[in-house]
């Protein structure tokens, strides 16, 4: 799965300890989930979503596996 979290937390000048912080994860979470080394669980999805006014859809694209 592909996602444009990096971009939209590099936007709002956010470190990946700041927005770990604010989705109540750890910061290797939000690192791995950027990578893509790990997907998110849909709650955890869902509260990304709603932190950045966006859809899921928005920010998590299908990629190659």
């Amino acid at each position: 799965m592909n996602n444009v979290i990096r971009e939209l937390r590099s936007e709002r000048g956010w470190s990946q300890a700041d927005l770990a912080q604010k989705l109540d994860v750890s910061r290797q979470t939000v690192n791995a989930i950027e990578t893509g080394k790990y997907d998110p669980s849909l709650p955890l999805a869902f509260k990304i979503a709603r932190l950045f006014g966006l859809s899921i859809e928005m920010i998590f694209v299908p990629g190659e596996q």
